[in-house]
């Protein structure tokens, strides 16, 4: 006998359908243990697969629907695409929360809010907010052992500021690089750069760089977040932690809006649009925008014991 889940796939973060980063969320994981969550992730083979867990709708409505997220090689307490994927598809869709101004979910690293905007008439998908936790920081990190461990001259990465590990949820390690040009040149060899994350506070590399003033995709800085499944589209929870290095580094405005690019490289656009505030030595209200739109539904069946 075979057990079938019903699933959707959205694009996160993108303009256009089939542009942003994928994401498969499957609609009811009630039953299903961590192995078999861990395994179906690894079937989807996206950078992260969502499993909701339903309950009753008042401890929905007061504490939020339960939500766990797994890349295809672990579990994650908090990822940004995967949340406000996921908050998209219960916009659209759950009995009771559909067309809700804000939902929240109950990830593994506590309640996080999305909050919608009216959808656009004739543009597809849905604009939504989410607040991450505010930004801790953690280590500054020695400019050629990171160079290294990413496979970067020391010189293609700025010397006026540090990487430096930053986390709302999931560390990461924040790198400036100086140009674009050495931005396109990064290739990651992950057992390096594993290597060099097991001696540290950060789990993944977040690495940015400046775009011109004038430039005509209206971003205004370009990231790529390269890991073990290969190169991620779109990484919210980053941008999160991103905009918070700026605005601590003096490198964005407090309270305004910015737009990084990501995913050019590998032919999936996402725009993110984030914003942080700066309040004394802390950075909090911490923003991150996106389009998310729902391109597919399926079914999986699953041996059932």
């Amino acid at each position: 006998m075979a057990r079938t889940l019903t699933y959707s796939v959205l694009d996160v973060f993108a303009e256009r359908p089939l542009e942003g980063n994928a994401l498969a969320v499957f609609h009811d994981a009630r039953g299903l243990s961590d192995d078999e969550m861990q395994a179906i992730a690894h079937e989807t083979n996206l950078s992260e697969t969502t499993f909701i867990l339903p309950c009753d709708a008042e401890t929905e409505a007061r504490e939020g629907v339960r939500v766990r997220i797994f890349t295809t090689g672990e579990e994650l307490p908090f990822a940004g695409h995967p949340t406000l994927g996921t908050a998209t598809w219960l916009y659209l869709n759950h009995p009771a929360l559909r067309g809700a101004e804000t939902i929240t979910l109950r990830l593994n690293v506590g309640p996080i809010t999305v909050r919608f905007e009216a959808p656009d008439e004739g543009v597809p998908g849905v604009r939504a907010t989410m607040a991450q936790k505010d930004a801790v920081f953690g280590a500054t990190h020695d400019r050629a052992e990171v160079a290294r461990a990413i496979g970067l001259r020391v010189e293609d990465l700025s010397a006026d500021y540090p990487p430096q590990t930053v986390s709302t949820g999931v560390p990461f390690c924040i790198v400036l690089v100086r140009s674009l040009e050495a931005l396109q040149r990064l290739q990651i060899v992950q057992h390096e750069a594993q290597a060099w994350i097991a001696g540290n506070d950060a789990h993944f590399f977040y690495c940015i760089a400046a775009l011109p003033a004038d430039g005509k995709g209206g971003a205004d800085w370009h990231a790529r977040m390269q890991f073990y499944s290969g190169e991620d589209p779109a990484t919210g929870s980053a941008a999160g932690c991103c905009i918070a290095w700026l605005v601590k580094s003096g490198l964005a405005l407090s309270a305004q809006p910015v737009v990084i690019e990501q995913g050019i490289e590998m032919q999936r656009p996402s725009r993110i649009t984030t914003q942080a505030r700066l309040e004394g030595e802390r950075v909090r209200s911490i923003l991150v925008l996106g389009r998310t739109i729902p391109v597919a539904e399926g079914r999986l069946f699953l041996p059932w014991k």
